[in-house]
C-alpha cells in the first residue's frame, strides 16, 4: 500500500527546524544530505554560502510516517512561509501524546485553535509552529476503542 508523507521546503533553516521536530517526536534522521555532499554537476552548481544547507532530510514519525524536507536554494526564490493551503496532520494515540506533541510543536508559534475537545468529538488543535509550518493534532478516543 502506498503511503503519503509531508515534504516541506524551507528558506535555509531546515536543519534547525528538524532538530526541533526531532526533540518533539524523538527518533533519528534516516537521511541528512547537504548540498555540498552531492557530486559535481555542471548544470546544478550551489554557491559556497549554501553548501551546508539541507538538500534532503528525513525523520520517521511513528511506524509508517516520514517527515521530509529540504532548503530551497536562493537562486530558486524564497518559499512563501505565510502560505496556508495545507497542514501537517498528526494523529496521536492518546490525549497525553496529543498534549506532548502540541506543547512541543506549538512553542513559539501561533495558535489557531488551542488543544481541547472539538465539536466533532475528538481532542484537537490547529496552529503554526515557529518555522511557519501549519499543523493539526488530533486524538479521537472512538478510533482507539475499536
Amino acid at each position: 500500500m502506498a503511503t503519503i508523507n509531508p515534504y516541506i521546503n524551507f528558506n535555509g533553516n531546515a536543519e534547525e527546524a528538524f532538530l526541533f521536530y526531532k526533540s518533539v517526536f524523538g527518533g533519528e534522521f534516516t537521511a541528512l544530505v547537504r548540498f555540498k555532499d552531492i557530486p559535481g554537476n555542471p548544470d546544478f552548481t550551489i554557491p559556497e554560502n549554501e553548501a551546508n544547507k539541507i538538500m534532503h532530510i528525513k525523520l520517521p514519525i511513528g511506524k509508517h510516517n516520514v517527515l521530509i524536507a529540504n532548503d530551497v536554494p536562493e537562486f530558486m526564490g524564497r518559499v512563501n512561509e505565510n502560505e496556508n493551503r495545507s497542514k501537517i496532520a498528526v494523529t496521536a494515540e492518546s490525549r497525553e501524546e496529543a498534549d506532548h506533541i502540541y506543547n512541543g510543536l506549538s512553542a513559539g508559534g501561533t495558535i489557531e485553535m488551542a488543544i481541547g475537545d472539538s465539536p466533532w468529538g475528538s481532542y484537537f488543535a490547529m496552529f503554526r509552529d515557529k518555522y511557519g509550518i501549519e499543523w493539526t493534532i488530533d486524538f479521537d478516543p472512538r478510533e482507539t476503542a475499536n
